[in-house]
């Protein structure tokens, strides 16, 4: 349906499709909801927006209510989940299409799940793709600059994130995030006379102090306090929550250890300024400089092309150069721009346009106890570049890969 649909698309001319575009997206999700009988009903719908930690926070719900026994299904950039079958999410879309998401949600009705998680991106609400869903609960990461030339500011941006608040029954928000009085002004009784029943805060500093997170960084233990307090709503024990978040090693491509010794190496989706801050934070205070040691932070980074976020590229530059003690510019996803000049705007460190061999270099500077930092891309499965071409790819893989050569 949708591949007949975006045939459909190009044969109208653009003036015209952006004209009747809004009512083009709200259409679309109103018939898919149709199509697959609004199999939302029939299930507690979480969604989760905001900046950054969307999937961790959607893997950790989806862990703790495994644990409890709970039949769940769940959608994000990394997966999709209905009970113990899984595949990976290779769209290269976080939130997929109307009828897509609506006949995952038809496919978990089917399976028996009681549960579905959905990673809610900006982009999908401003096509209106959470439209045709009733969610039960609506959880609040952060909210940081990111995809301002689509939406044309950071407030229509952050304004975006809080429509799916207005039909949510529980909202639960992030007091130490620095737009939570915006989100926490949004009226309990918005949702046309189906009034939310509350607002649940949570903070990093809540978290019981017997928790012994193996996930590193502040950043998780804020995504740990989202999944806690939304697990506690919908009726688990603590000790559950506990025990389910003590288990988890890591979230794939989300500072995850790809070796440790002698010298560590880690992967991380940090693609916006304030993630990949928080990511080079994490590893400076695991492995801090003192007057008997000097470890080194090997960085390798890049910036997403076909016009995505250009102001962010300088700003990720001088975060490298602030934290990082060598820099290895390379190439991301660099769509159908010049990727020579994506890395010229980052800054004017080394560049090595070479995905691998910019790793294949940045291994070979890493000496015991230096951490090298490969970001931007986490677990994604592709490299995407001009045309819509899809060159296969993992940055774990890779890293592994040249590892075993040196």
């Amino acid at each position: 349906m949708e591949k007949i649909l975006r045939f459909v698309e190009k044969l109208i001319p653009k003036s015209v499709y952006r004209f009747f575009q809004p009512f083009y997206h709200r259409l679309l999700a109103f018939v898919a909801a149709v199509v697959y009988c609004f199999p939302s009903k029939n299930l507690k719908v979480i969604g989760v927006t905001g900046t950054n930690g969307k999937s961790t926070v959607v893997a950790m719900l989806s862990a703790i209510l495994e644990e409890a026994g709970e039949s769940a299904a769940s959608i994000s950039s990394l997966r999709f989940k209905i009970k113990n079958d899984e595949q990976k999410n290779t769209l290269k879309m976080t939130m997929p299409g109307r009828f897509k998401l609506q006949k995952f949600l038809l496919d978990a009705v089917k399976a028996g799940c009681k549960y579905a998680i959905i990673e809610v991106t900006s982009e999908g609400i401003k096509q209106f793709r959470h439209k045709g869903i009733n969610f039960f609960m609506a959880i609040l990461t952060n909210v940081t600059p990111e995809h301002i030339e689509s939406h044309g500011s950071f407030e229509k941006y952050r304004g975006e994130k809080a429509k799916l608040f207005y039909g949510a029954k529980i909202h639960i928000l992030n007091k130490d995030d620095s737009n939570f009085e915006f989100f926490n002004k949004i009226p309990l009784d918005h949702a046309r006379g189906k009034p939310a029943q509350k607002k649940v805060f949570y903070s990093k500093n809540n978290l019981p102090a017997d928790l012994n997170l193996k996930l590193q960084g502040d950043f998780n233990k804020e995504n740990a306090a989202a999944a806690f307090v939304a697990a506690k709503e919908l009726g688990i024990s603590e000790e559950i929550i506990k025990s389910a978040l003590e288990k988890m090693e890591f979230v794939p491509g989300r500072m995850e250890f790809v070796q440790k010794e002698p010298f560590s190496v880690v992967v991380d989706y940090a693609h916006t300024p304030d993630a990949l801050r928080k990511v080079y934070q994490t590893l400076r205070s695991e492995n801090p400089k003192s007057e008997i040691r000097n470890p080194k932070l090997i960085c390798v980074l890049g910036s997403a092309g076909g016009g995505r976020d250009k102001w962010k590229r300088p700003e990720m530059g001088k975060i490298a150069k602030e934290f990082c003690d060598e820099i290895i510019l390379t190439n991301e996803d660099p769509y159908d721009e010049n990727p020579e000049k994506i890395l010229e705007d980052i800054g004017d460190e080394r560049k090595i346009l070479d995905r691998r061999e910019a790793i294949r270099e940045a291994l070979k500077l890493a000496k015991p106890g230096d951490s090298v930092i490969i970001t931007g891309k986490g677990a994604e499965p592709w490299i995407m570049g001009p045309n819509g071409q899809k060159i296969p790819w993992d940055d774990r893989g890779v890293a592994r890969e040249e590892l075993a050569k040196l």
